[in-house]
């Protein structure tokens, strides 16, 4: 697969959930908390694992094997919502660190940018980004690549996992500070 043939497939991705995105209603559209899938990128593939750790902040983990390497990246990524919470656009960063079968290894840093479309009713996630990496060590001191992923769903939630660890926590929760007798509960007391 060309360059020429990932940006086709990028821009048909983004047209097709473009129009899905309006059908979908918001009501019916399922956050989710992790995700698990396949990551196809034009000289390499590998699994990515997405975890959402605040309300618009996820931390994703690749492992990608190409025929000469194998790497593995972390990155943080922020998400903006385009036509409700099915359909968002992303910014990240990160690093990667692997092993050249020529080279030894290697390291770097990683910028992302990409669409990510949770299907309706379904309970997988298709994206594609960008993934620009700056290179140590490595015969390459910049690369460009771009990937299609499938992440099936995991864990569903409407919540980040720290939401309210910070005082950030929208719900608010009627407690009561009395007993029935008239005293006050203590912290511990049930």
């Amino acid at each position: 697969m060309t360059f020429q043939d990932m940006r086709r497939a990028g821009a048909l991705l983004l047209l097709l959930l473009g129009g899905a995105g309006r059908l979908a209603l918001p009501a019916q559209a399922q956050k989710y908390r992790t995700a698990a899938g396949l990551r196809l990128g034009k000289n390499n593939f590998g699994l990515t694992v997405q975890q959402k750790v605040f309300e618009k902040t996820t931390l994703e983990g690749l492992g990608l094997v190409s025929s000469r390497e194998v790497s593995a990246t972390v990155l943080a990524e922020r998400h903006f919502g385009i036509l409700g919470p099915s359909l968002n656009y992303y910014f990240g960063a990160g690093g990667h660190l692997g092993r050249n079968k020529d080279t030894g290894g290697f390291g770097g840093f990683d910028a992302l940018a990409g669409v990510e479309y949770k299907v309706a009713f379904v309970p997988l996630v298709l994206s594609f980004d960008f993934k620009p990496t700056i290179e140590i060590n490595s015969a390459d001191w910049a690369r460009f690549p771009a990937a299609l992923s499938v992440r099936y769903v995991l864990i569903k939630d409407k919540s980040g996992l720290f939401d309210g660890l910070f005082g950030g926590d929208k719900k608010k929760h009627k407690s009561k500070t009395k007993s029935p007798g008239g005293s006050r509960k203590g912290l511990f007391d049930f």
